[in-house]
C-alpha cells in the first residue's frame, strides 16, 4: 500500500507539472531575447577595445616596439602623468573645502555657493582655456594646463563629496570630539575617511578626463597622449602611430581603473545602529565666515567670471555681425546630432537597464560591464576604432551620419543607463505579470507597461546624452561628414584660426544649451540625500 501511494503521488507531479513549466517558459521568452539585444549591444561596446589588441597583433611585436617604446612617446607618458598627479590632489583639496563650507557651516548664501560650485560644468573645458588664453595669452605648458583644469574639473569631485557630506552621521564626529579630539583632528581622522568613496570616485572621473581631453591642451599648448593620437591622425589617417599610442592610453585607463578599485578599500560605511541620523548642524565660523567667503568668491570669479567676462568682451567687439546663419545653422545641426544621438543610445540601453532590474546574475553583471567599460575610454580612441574600421572593411560608411550617431553611442551608454535603471526599477514588476496575464505577450507588457513608467527616466537619459554630445568636440572633429559643423566643431576651426571674435557666439551656445545639465546634476545630488 505504501509503495502504491508513492506510485500515486509520482503520477500526480507528472501530470500537473507542465502547466507550471510553460508558465515558466512564457514568463521567462522576454528575458532570452533581452538578454540577446544585451549580448550585440555589449558586443559593440568591446569594438574599441578589441580593435586595439586587432591592431597590435597585426602590425607585429617589432613594430609595436618601434612605435610604443621610443623617446616620443615617453615623454608624453611622462607629461600625462605630472598633469594627473598635479591636477587630481589640487581637484580634491579645492573641492573638499568648499563641499565642507557649503554643507558643514554658517557661510552666508551657502546654497548659492553651492550652486555656483557646480555651474562650471556648464562651460566646456576647452571653452575655459579659450577664455583664459584670450586674458592671459602667456599661460602654456604643465602650470597652465594643471591651473584651467582644475578649475574645469573641479566640480567632479564636489558633487560626490557634497553628497557624502549630506549623508554623514554627526554622531560619530560627537563621539569623537567627546574623546578630546580638537576639531580640526575630528575632520582629519573621522569625517576625511568616510568621503573616501566620494573622493576616489570623483577622482577617476577626473583621472578619464584628463586623459581624454583634447581641445584644452591644444589650445594650451601642451601636448598630452590625446593631442598626439589627434595630431596623428590629422597628419596622416588609419596612422599605425596613432592607434599604437591609442593602445597605450586604453592602458593609461585601465591602470586608473584598477588604482581607484584598490585605493578604495572594502571598509564599510554604513551607520550601524536604531534609529535615524539625525541632520548634521552648521558649525558657526564666526569671525572666519567674511574671510572664508573668499574661497567661494574667488573661485567663482576664476571659473565663471573669466569665461562670462571674455565672452561678453568678445561678443561686445564683435557687435550684431557676428551672429550670422552660421550660427543658427550649427545651432540647428548640434540640436539634431543630440538629439537623434540621445535617443539612440537611450534606446540601446533600453535591454540591459531592463535585464539589469528584472534578471540580475553573473552574466547580467558581464554584460553590464561591458556596457560601462566604454564610458571609460577616451573620445579620440573611440573614434580612432571606428574611422579605422570603417576605412579597411566599411568604406561606404565613412564619415556618415550612421558612424557619427554609432561613435555617440558608444561614448554616451553609461549616460543613458543611469536614469533608465533607476526608472525601471521604479516600475512594479507586478504590473509587468496583471498584463500577460490579460493577454498581452511579454514584449507587449514591456513596451506597454514598464517603458511607459519608465517614461521620465528615458527623457533625464536623453537630455543626459544630448547634452554631452552638444559639448563633444574630438569624436566629432574625426568621425563628422563633410559639411558638417556642430557648435564645437566649428568654435575650434575659429579659434584655431586665432579668430576669437567669430569663435564667441560658438561657446556662448554651448553654455546656454549646457546650464540644463548642471542644474539636473545639483537636483539629482540633492535628490539622493534625501533633500
Amino acid at each position: 500500500m505504501k509503495a502504491w501511494a508513492l506510485l500515486q503521488d509520482s503520477t500526480v507531479q507528472i501530470v500537473v507539472r507542465p502547466w507550471p513549466a510553460r508558465r515558466r517558459l512564457r514568463t521567462s521568452l522576454p528575458n532570452v531575447s533581452v538578454t540577446a539585444l544585451a549580448g550585440l549591444v555589449a558586443l559593440f561596446s568591446l569594438v574599441p577595445l578589441g580593435f586595439i589588441g586587432w591592431v597590435t597583433y597585426d602590425v607585429g611585436w617589432e613594430t609595436v616596439k618601434t612605435l610604443v617604446f621610443r623617446p616620443r612617446v615617453g615623454e608624453l607618458v611622462l607629461s600625462t602623468v605630472y598633469l594627473e598627479l598635479l591636477t587630481i590632489p589640487l581637484s580634491i583639496a579645492v573641492a573638499v573645502a568648499i563641499a565642507w563650507l557649503t554643507e558643514r557651516t554658517d557661510i552666508p548664501g551657502a546654497r548659492l555657493w553651492a550652486w555656483l560650485a557646480i555651474t562650471p560644468l556648464a562651460v566646456p573645458a576647452f571653452v575655459h582655456s579659450y577664455a583664459w588664453v584670450s586674458l592671459v595669452p602667456s599661460l602654456r605648458g604643465l602650470a597652465g594646463g594643471t591651473f584651467v583644469a582644475v578649475l574645469a574639473y573641479y566640480p567632479f569631485l564636489y558633487l560626490p563629496v557634497a553628497a557624502a557630506l549630506r549623508r554623514l552621521d554627526p554622531a560619530v564626529e560627537d563621539a569623537a570630539a567627546s574623546l578630546g579630539l580638537a576639531p580640526v583632528a575630528v575632520f582629519f581622522r573621522v569625517v576625511l575617511p568616510q568621503l573616501r568613496l566620494a573622493i576616489c570616485g570623483g577622482s577617476l572621473l577626473i583621472g578619464l578626463h584628463l586623459l581624454s581631453e583634447y581641445g584644452l591642451f591644444a589650445m594650451i599648448r601642451f601636448d598630452t597622449l590625446a593631442t598626439a593620437i589627434v595630431d596623428q591622425f590629422q597628419s596622416s589617417y588609419n596612422s599605425p602611430a596613432a592607434n599604437m599610442i591609442g593602445g597605450v592610453l586604453v592602458t593609461c585607463c585601465l591602470f586608473l581603473l584598477a588604482l581607484e578599485v584598490l585605493l578604495r578599500g572594502n571598509e564599510r560605511y554604513a551607520r550601524v545602529g536604531t534609529g535615524a541620523a539625525r541632520p548634521a548642524e552648521r558649525r558657526q565660523l564666526g569671525r572666519l565666515a567674511w574671510p572664508a567667503l573668499l574661497l567661494p568668491v574667488g573661485l567663482a570669479a576664476l571659473t565663471l567670471g573669466v569665461p562670462l567676462i571674455t565672452l561678453g568682451r568678445w561678443l561686445w567687439l564683435g557687435g550684431a555681425g557676428i551672429w550670422d546663419s552660421a550660427v543658427t545653422g550649427a545651432v540647428s545641426e548640434t540640436l539634431l546630432l543630440a538629439l537623434a544621438g540621445g535617443v539612440l543610445a537611450t534606446a540601446v540601453a533600453v535591454p540591459m537597464a531592463w535585464l539589469s532590474v528584472r534578471a540580475p546574475g553573473r552574466l547580467q553583471r558581464l554584460l553590464e560591464a561591458c556596457h560601462y567599460y566604454v564610458g571609460s575610454l577616451p573620445g579620440v580612441v573611440v573614434a580612432l576604432a571606428l574611422v579605422s574600421i570603417t576605412v579597411r572593411f566599411l568604406l561606404p560608411l565613412y564619415q556618415t551620419f550612421a558612424m557619427l550617431l554609432a561613435g555617440y553611442v558608444l561614448l554616451f551608454l553609461p549616460r543613458a543607463m543611469i536614469g533608465l535603471r533607476a526608472s525601471i526599477a521604479q516600475a512594479p514588476v507586478e504590473l509587468e505579470r496583471a498584463a500577460m496575464a490579460l493577454g498581452r505577450t511579454p514584449v507587449q507588457a514591456l513596451r506597454q507597461v514598464t517603458l511607459r513608467l519608465a517614461a521620465p527616466g528615458a527623457a533625464a537619459s536623453v537630455a543626459l546624452v544630448a547634452l554631452g554630445i552638444t559639448n563633444e568636440l574630438t569624436a566629432t572633429l574625426m568621425l563628422a561628414p563633410n559639411g558638417v559643423e556642430t557648435l564645437a566643431t566649428r568654435f575650434w576651426s575659429l579659434t584655431s584660426e586665432i579668430d576669437y571674435v567669430a569663435a564667441a557666439p560658438y561657446a556662448t551656445m554651448m553654455v546656454v544649451l549646457s546650464l540644463p545639465l548642471t542644474l539636473l546634476l545639483h537636483s539629482q545630488s540633492k535628490r539622493t540625500a534625501g533633500q
